[in-house]
C-alpha cells in the first residue's frame, strides 16, 4: 500500500473535488432559465382556462349570494339604480350571474358570455355617477371608500374578461398561433 497523496482531480476543481465558485456562478442563470421556462409552458398551457374557471366561480359565488338575500353589495345596487326596486332586481342580478358563471366553466357560448360579463362590470361603474358619495372619501378622488375599492377592482375583472374574448376570437379566426404577448 502507499501512502495516500493529495487529490488533485479533474481540471478545474479544487483539491476537495468541489467546483470552483465561477462554475457555480455560471450554472444558477441556467438554472434559473430552465425553472422559469417550465413554470412559463405550464402557464401557457392552463393559465387561460384558470382565468376562465376563477371568473365563473366569482361569478357563481356572488350571484349565489344575492339569490340567497346574502349580498354585502345590496344597498349599493340599490342607490347605483335607484329607479329600480333592489327586492326585484337584485335577485335578477344574481341569476344572471349565476349562469354568466356557468356560462364559463362550462366553455358554452363563449363570445357571448364574455361580452355579458364586460358588459354588467362597466355598468358597475354607474355608481360612479349615481352615488359618487359612496365611493369617495370627501371631495379627494383619490381616496377611494371600500366601495369605491370594490367597484374599481372590476377593472381587472373587465380586462381578464377581454382577455379571454381575445383569444376566443383568435382561436375561432384561426389566428391562435403567434404572439400573445409582446415583448417591452
Amino acid at each position: 500500500m502507499t501512502t495516500a497523496q493529495p487529490f488533485d482531480g479533474p481540471t478545474g476543481t479544487t483539491e476537495t473535488g468541489a467546483a470552483p465558485a465561477s462554475a457555480v456562478r455560471a450554472v444558477i442563470p441556467e438554472l434559473a432559465t430552465r425553472i422559469l421556462d417550465q413554470a412559463a409552458g405550464l402557464s401557457a398551457r392552463f393559465s387561460l382556462t384558470v382565468m376562465r374557471c376563477a371568473l365563473g366561480l366569482v361569478y357563481i359565488w356572488f350571484g349565489a349570494l344575492k339569490l340567497a338575500g346574502r349580498s354585502e353589495v345590496f344597498n349599493l345596487i340599490a342607490v347605483t339604480v335607484p329607479f329600480v326596486d333592489p327586492h326585484v332586481f337584485v335577485p335578477i342580478l344574481g341569476v344572471i350571474e349565476v349562469f354568466l358563471g356557468i356560462g364559463l366553466i362550462s366553455g358554452r357560448l363563449p363570445r357571448l358570455v364574455l361580452l355579458g360579463i364586460v358588459a354588467h362590470l362597466v355598468g358597475t361603474f354607474l355608481t360612479f355617477i349615481t352615488a359618487p358619495g359612496w365611493m369617495w372619501r370627501g371631495d379627494n378622488p383619490l381616496l377611494l371608500t371600500t366601495d369605491g375599492e370594490f367597484v374599481l377592482k372590476n377593472l381587472v375583472l373587465i380586462s381578464a374578461a377581454l382577455v379571454l374574448l381575445g383569444i376566443t376570437y383568435r382561436i375561432r379566426t384561426g389566428t391562435a398561433e403567434g404572439q400573445v404577448v409582446s415583448r417591452v
